[in-house]
C-alpha cells in the first residue's frame, strides 16, 4: 500500500478527530443493541460489517489481493483471540454501564500496554513512564469506586465495571500483539485479519443464545460494524499524515461525544468521581505518549550518531 508523505498534520489531527466520532456512533448503536442480542452476536456483526469499509480502503490504495498474502498466520491468531475477547468484554460493558464509563475505563488499556510492552516484548520502561502507569491506574481505582458494592441500576453495575477493566487488559494484549506484527506486517493486513478472525471467533457463541435479527435491528448491527470500519479507516490514517505524539492525544475527545451521547440518548450524567477519575488517567495517558515522543527523538539521533558518513561527506 502507498504511504502519503508526512507534513500535513492538521489533516492527521482532523481525520483522528472523525475517527473518534465513528467510534462513538458504533458504540452508541451497541448500547443500544446490546439489550437485545448476546455480545457475541453484536460482536460477530461488528466485525464481519466491518470488513466492507476497510478492504474498500485497502482496494483503494490497490493493496488487494496482496494484503491476505502473510507468512505470520499465527501471530494474527494470536492478535485477533485477544481483540476479540476485549471486544466481547466490551461489548458487555457497554450493556451495564454509562457510555461514558465504559469510555473512562477503557482509557486503561494503553497505560497496560506499557506495562505489558516491558513484560512481553522486553521494551526498556524507565522511572517515569512507570510513575505515570502507576498514577494513572489509581484514577482507573477512583473511576471504579462507584462500583464498589452491589450494583446500584441497570445502567451502573460492579459487573459491568469487572467487564470493562478485563475489555481494557484484553485490548492492551491485543495492542501489545499488534506492536510485534507492525515490524514486519502492514496495517492494512492486520485489520483485515483481525476482522475475519474475529467474526470467526464469535461465530462460536452461536449456540448460547444467538437471536434471529429482525428488520428493526438489523440496520443498528450493521451500522455498529460499518462506523467500526470506517473507524479503524480513519485511525490508521491518521497517523499516516502525522506524528503519533500529535495525533494520538486527541483520542481523548472520544469522552466529551461519550458524555454528550450518554445525556441526549441514554439520560446519564457522569459523577464527579468518573470525572476526576478520567482527568486522572487522562493526563497520565498524555504524559507517557509525551515520554514516547521523545525517546522516539533520542533513538532517532542515536542511530544518527552511529550511522558512517558517507563519500565525500
Amino acid at each position: 500500500m502507498e504511504t502519503p508523505p508526512k507534513g500535513q498534520p492538521l489533516f492527521g489531527v482532523l481525520l483522528k478527530i472523525i475517527s473518534t466520532i465513528a467510534f462513538t456512533a458504533m458504540a452508541t448503536l451497541i448500547k443500544y443493541i446490546s439489550d437485545f442480542y448476546p455480545p457475541g452476536e453484536v460482536a460477530f456483526f461488528r466485525s464481519a460489517f466491518a470488513l466492507i469499509p476497510v478492504l474498500i480502503w485497502v482496494g483503494w490504495y490497490g493493496g488487494l489481493p496482496s494484503v491476505f498474502i502473510t507468512p505470520r498466520i499465527g501471530g494474527h491468531v494470536l492478535r485477533s483471540v485477544a481483540g476479540a475477547t476485549s471486544m466481547f468484554f466490551g461489548f458487555s460493558a457497554l450493556a451495564r454501564l454509562p457510555l461514558s464509563d465504559a469510555t473512562a475505563i477503557g482509557y486503561a488499556s494503553p497505560l497496560l500496554t506499557v506495562v505489558l510492552a516491558a513484560v512481553l516484548l522486553k521494551e526498556a520502561i524507565r522511572i517515569y513512564r512507570w510513575t505515570a502507569v502507576v498514577i494513572g491506574l489509581v484514577g482507573v481505582l477512583v473511576i471504579l469506586s462507584d462500583y464498589v458494592g452491589p450494583a446500584t441500576g441497570p445502567d451502573r453495575s460492579t459487573l459491568g465495571a469487572v467487564f470493562a477493566i478485563l475489555a481494557a487488559f484484553f485490548g492492551a494484549l491485543a495492542a501489545t500483539q499488534t506492536r510485534r506484527l507492525t515490524w514486519v506486517e502492514s496495517p492494512g493486513t492486520i485489520v483485515v485479519y483481525f476482522s475475519i478472525f474475529t467474526a470467526l471467533f464469535m461465530l462460536v457463541t452461536a449456540p448460547f443464545g444467538w437471536e434471529m435479527p429482525n428488520w428493526e435491528h438489523l440496520p443498528f448491527l450493521i451500522g455498529a460494524g460499518i462506523f467500526g470500519g470506517i473507524g479503524q479507516v480513519l485511525l490508521t490514517q491518521s497517523y499516516r499524515y502525522g506524528e503519533a505524539s500529535l495525533i494520538a492525544p486527541f483520542e481523548y475527545i472520544s469522552m466529551l461525544w461519550a458524555i454528550i451521547v450518554g445525556y441526549l440518548l441514554f439520560n446519564t450524567t457522569p459523577s464527579t468521581t468518573m470525572l476526576l477519575g478520567s482527568a486522572i488517567v487522562i493526563a497520565s495517558g498524555m504524559f507517557v505518549i509525551y515520554r514516547e515522543h521523545r525517546l522516539g527523538i533520542k533513538r532517532s539521533r542515536e542511530r544518527a550518531a552511529k550511522t558512517p558518513a558517507g563519500p565525500g561527506t
